[in-house]
């Protein structure tokens, strides 16, 4: 035997456990992460916005104050630690990055414009934190992955359900709503609201269009992946079936929902996980050719009005990016603190450009709101930890992995353009899966064997 056979590196899988409590766990955890897709869509900066339901209807149909899921997501820990194993083969300062960027926004909070909001952001923010530690650290040690798939499937399937009932009918019933009694309560009625209402871009349980289309992008690639690996349970035509019923759903809301990042992204994530497939180079050329020509040809006829218009929320956003930009120059250290971009952008915004709330762009909010530290603190744990995952983990031979991956891949590029990190229902899901992930790094050993 040779000597590269004797000292050949091999790789060794985390260790997982069975059992209720190991199963319990997941299917709370992944039922909390469906529920959040149902009930808490809204950014926690507009959390005052949020009513706590006064009885049962509204709690059934309206959305609930984040707080209610911090308590949630605080049993679910318990869980979570009852189960959690310390080991990981993640890299340590890549398991140490949520924390430090965490630690850096509450000293950057220290300096804020604005304490409420402040206060607001940094609590979401811990719960993300906390999510990317159960993923890593419990989540992955669980060996019947479906009782979570279960919960957060739950959730996505409600949430394309409340889209189709929008597109035929809903808005126009909430519209006729919304004028009648919910109006003439108002003392102030944020512009957002109004803009929300009048559309008939449907949005589902989330706070407006490009949120749900956040949410497709997130949670599609994983769901088919799902399903695809349901090979014991399922034959090959039921799966196909589930999986086009579910493709099928989601591309019709997307597509609903009006979000043009939205059908650009999708393309893209099917553009790059056409290279994970096992198939010949032509056959992976004429399919992907295809659906990229009718994609974007179908987006021109979409949005040609938009453009004829003058692509006025492009040019919006860069006004956004503009005074993130300005405001991480004024404050490069600390920012004007978590959750304040508002603040400083009504000083500074053109006076013809639309109030905003965020700066649709979750990285240059950083910059602007925790100072450059901030910003290069949460750019590294995404993109290091995307490209980490595609370069350590077995992506290309196991699908659900694939579909995670895929999934944080469109998160993360919408994030250029939106704020999923401050929706609880985008945010949870994504340091969810993001730790699930690194917990699933396999460990490179030294097999040494024998020669006798």
């Amino acid at each position: 035997m040779s000597v590269e056979q004797k000292n050949r590196k091999v790789e060794s899988a985390p260790k997982v456990e069975s059992g209720p409590l190991p199963n319990v766990f997941a299917g709370l955890f992944g039922l909390l992460l469906g529920l959040a897709l149902v009930k808490f869509g809204n950014p926690v900066i507009m959390e005052k916005l949020v009513d706590p339901p006064a009885n049962f209807l509204e709690m059934i149909l309206n959305p609930w104050p984040a707080i209610w899921g911090y308590w949630l997501l605080a049993g679910v820990t318990v869980l979570g630690l009852m189960v959690a194993k310390r080991e990981t083969n993640a890299p340590k300062f890549l398991v140490a990055l949520p924390l430090a960027w965490l630690v850096w926004e509450f000293i950057a909070g220290t300096s804020t414009v604005d304490k409420a909001l402040t206060r607001a952001t940094l609590a979401h923010f811990t719960t993300c934190v906390v999510c990317f530690y159960l993923g890593l650290f419990s989540l992955s040690r669980v060996r019947a992955i479906g009782w979570f798939w279960g919960g957060l499937l739950a959730g996505f399937t409600w949430v394309l359900i409340v889209g189709f009932q929008q597109h035929f009918g809903g808005l126009e019933e909430t519209r006729r709503y919304f004028y009648l009694y919910i109006y003439p309560t108002l003392k102030t009625v944020p512009p957002e609201l109004l803009k929300k209402v009048s559309s008939n871009r449907i949005f589902a349980t989330l706070f407006y269009p490009n949120a749900l289309a956040g949410v497709i992008l997130l949670v599609l690639p994983p769901t088919l992946a799902f399903i695809w690996s349901l090979r014991e349970r399922l034959t090959s035509g039921a799966r196909v079936f589930l999986m086009a019923l579910y493709g099928v759903a989601a591309l019709g809301c997307l597509y609903w929902s009006g979000s043009k990042g939205g059908w650009l992204l999708m393309l893209v994530t099917l553009l790059v996980g056409s290279f994970f497939m096992p198939m010949k180079q032509r056959v992976r050329l004429a399919i992907v050719g295809t659906f990229m020509v009718l994609g974007v040809a179908g987006f021109a006829l979409k949005y040609q009005g938009f453009f004829k218009k003058g692509a006025t929320s492009v040019v919006a956003r860069g006004d956004y990016w503009r005074a993130a930009v300005e405001t991480t120059k004024v404050h490069p250290v600390f920012g004007t603190g978590p959750g304040t971009f508002a603040k400083a952008y009504e000083k500074i915004k053109k006076p013809e450009s639309e109030m905003s709330r965020l700066t649709h762009n979750d990285y240059l909010q950083q910059a602007s709101d925790s100072g450059v530290l901030g910003f290069l603190l949460y750019a590294a744990f995404l993109s290091y930890s995307i490209y980490f995952i595609y370069s350590r983990t077995d992506i290309r031979g196991h699908w659900l992995k694939l579909g995670v991956w895929l999934g944080l891949l469109g998160w993360a590029l919408q994030s250029t353009v939106e704020f999923g990190l401050y929706i609880p229902a985008l945010s949870w899901i994504a340091f969810g899966f993001m730790g699930w992930l690194l917990g699933q790094v396999p460990n490179r050993i030294d097999r040494q064997h024998s020669t006798g």
